[in-house]
């Protein structure tokens, strides 16, 4: 009874720091990471003493909140998303990981501390802090900036390191029979044979993840009981974790390997969705864990010291990423956001840490010290982005993404259609109707993007085209057509209720990434919808019917054919999109009709109808490329 009651003693008090401290923190502007994290100090055991056990305990709560947050990353990384940042995880991410280690391990070793001891803290102070990072940019509105996207990159490329750099610790033990108290699997191996072990039961986990989750998930959401659903996720996670700690490997890793197998899984939104409700509050507890993992009676006792390896970590680490960004020719005003979003050891570093105290790596004494530098980085990170925010890019930098600092443009015109992106999808439309003689407005809200186009002699104005006041600013009472050619399908979302909302008499077209993206919007009432790669890749098929002898009026009307049937389908299939043995009961009926019109097509007109077609002129106008 004594323990139940001092359990919920300690959830209120973490609750109600939370409660008090974030909104007084986001009303003076400092966010609600920085909000989090002064909670947990107040609360932690060195100021107020509302939590009376020491380092040990309040980690558990960290590494619960890391253990959390790493299935969530895990559950976002898609191979897509991975293979379309490839050049900046591998260039940018590799490249500041190795130089950041390179250059702290030289340090360490000027420290006089041993080899080993020194690599293991420079690989662990080389990593930044995805959650306060990914949360900061996502609350400032700076995600898809080009900060945003190469900050995102080379957190991705750090969260990934993660795994060689926990499986090659145990080759930098100095006694590892007295290196960890805990027994795995393994444990009686020796040291080389143990990190080949590892790495193989690392594989057989992923394996099996491949041809055990998905069957399993399926079983579970044909039962359609949602919480069940959830249960079952949590138990993936769980059970994996405590699979990778038998091994001799983080609770934390093995979440963030769960969440990576569930990122191929057919049912990852519904995933994310179950757990989205409590990811905010989740990242909350971990931050005040942060907070109140704050040794200060270390830092009283040897304050020049910490001070002083804190400033330094940060200044070199800002350091390596603004020439990082200079060469690989980012925006001034987009390099600084980049430095100053990295420049601090994040969450990783406390597991990294944890290990090396297990494996015996370090003295006791170098991993306080490097854990009260970890905490202070990572508390100083919100205000790094509140000078950079306030002062560095007022002064400095007028073109970056930083909506509150600057004011919409003056729309100096009047136009029948106005353009919301005028990024490569958005100016090809703009290109071609100026061809045709029609003028029309283009509005941006990347400021680095509109200040570039302007330097390439485009009027594009400045502004969100979200917001109600913008819009009527630049025309929108008066004109016909709203193309929207916005990448993010979330901005795209809110854009179509501002237009519904305020300007329903404008014909809106909107451009939607997938068929996915599309149902949402025929579930808002948009008529005219426009799939990014779908002409794209009927125009390409129509070539490749040419290439291998198919007449070019035959070709052109086959993908003609096909484009019609696809779109009919597509508005047919929305309605049982949430039905998913319907959904693909028809979906299976429309293919075999779509095959059946074409085919059927074919048969009867080629050889009547389209010899005629077959002078060169005519092949190329019917749209073969030969």
């Amino acid at each position: 009874m004594a323990a139940e009651s001092n359990f919920l003693l300690q959830s209120t008090v973490f609750l109600a720091a939370a409660v008090i401290c974030v909104p007084i923190a986001k009303r003076l502007g400092l966010g609600s990471v920085l909000g989090y994290l002064i909670a947990g100090m107040l609360i932690g055991p060195f100021v107020a003493g509302f939590i009376t056990n020491e380092s040990e305990e309040i980690m558990h709560f960290a590494e619960f909140g890391v253990v959390i947050m790493l299935f969530l990353i895990g559950l976002e990384l898609e191979p897509e998303k991975l293979w379309r940042l490839r050049r900046s995880i591998i260039g940018v991410g590799m490249t500041q990981v190795v130089t950041t280690a390179g250059l702290i391990f030289a340090a360490c070793l000027f420290l006089d501390l041993s080899w080993q001891s020194s690599l293991a803290v420079a690989l662990a102070l080389s990593l930044s802090s995805t959650a306060i990072v990914l949360q900061t940019l996502n609350e400032k509105d700076l995600m898809q900036s080009e900060g945003g996207q190469n900050s995102f990159s080379v957190l991705l490329f750090q969260d990934i390191a993660v795994i060689p750099i926990l499986a090659i610790l145990p080759l930098l033990a100095v006694n590892s029979a007295a290196a960890s108290g805990d027994k795995t699997f393994f444990s009686d191996l020796p040291v080389g044979l143990q990190t080949l072990a590892v790495l193989a039961a690392v594989a057989v986990i992923v394996f099996a993840g491949r041809f055990l989750i998905a069957p399993l998930l399926r079983i579970i959401a044909n039962s359609r009981v949602r919480e069940l659903f959830t249960a079952t996720a949590l138990l993936i996670v769980v059970s994996i974790a405590y699979l990778m700690q038998l091994v001799g490997l983080s609770a934390a890793l093995g979440t963030f390997l769960a969440g990576v197998i569930l990122a191929n899984s057919e049912y990852r939104h519904e995933l994310e969705s179950d757990l989205e409700p409590i990811k905010g509050l989740l990242l909350g507890l971990f931050f005040i864990a942060v907070g109140a993992s704050i040794d200060f009676r270390l830092i009283a006792e040897n304050p020049g010291t910490v001070a002083f390896l804190t400033f330094s970590l940060i200044a070199l680490k800002f350091g390596i990423l603004f020439a990082i960004g200079r060469f690989f020719r980012f925006s001034i005003g987009q390099n600084f956001l980049f430095a100053f979003a990295l420049a601090q050891a994040g969450e990783f570093a406390f597991v990294i840490f944890s290990f090396v105290g297990r494996l015996g790596i370090s003295t006791p004494e170098t991993l306080n010290f490097g854990i009260a530098v970890v905490a202070l980085s990572m508390t100083i990170t919100p205000l790094l982005f509140i000078i950079n925010e306030k002062l560095i890019q007022p002064r400095l930098c007028s073109g970056t993404v930083f909506a509150d600092e600057r004011a919409a443009d003056a729309v100096e015109e009047k136009n029948a259609v106005i353009i919301a992106g005028f990024g490569q999808f958005g100016s090809t439309i703009g290109r071609f109707l100026r061809a045709n003689g029609i003028e029309a407005t283009y509005v941006d809200n990347d400021a680095d993007q509109v200040n570039f186009l302007r330097r390439m002699g485009f009027k594009v104005y400045y502004g969100d085209a979200t917001r109600a006041d913008f819009l009527l600013a630049a025309g929108a009472n008066d004109a016909k057509v709203f193309v929207s050619a916005l990448a993010s399908p979330e901005e795209n979302y809110e854009l179509v209720e501002t237009l519904q909302k305020h300007f329903p008499h404008l014909e809106i077209m909107m451009r939607a990434r997938n068929r996915y993206d599309a149902y949402e919007f025929i579930d808002m009432g948009v008529k005219n919808i426009y799939r990014e790669s779908l002409d794209t890749s009927v125009r390409l098929g129509v070539d490749v019917l040419r290439k291998l002898g198919r007449r070019a009026y035959t070709s052109r009307r086959a993908g003609l054919s096909f484009l019609q049937n696809d779109e009919e389908a597509m508005w047919q299939l929305a309605e049982h999109r949430h039905d998913e043995k319907k959904y693909i009961s028809e979906a299976r009926a429309r293919i075999k009709y779509q095959e059946d019109v074409i085919q059927r097509d074919l048969g009867t007109s080629e050889d009547i109808l389209d010899h005629a077609w077959d002078s060169e002129p005519l092949v190329r106008g019917a749209g073969g490329s030969s």
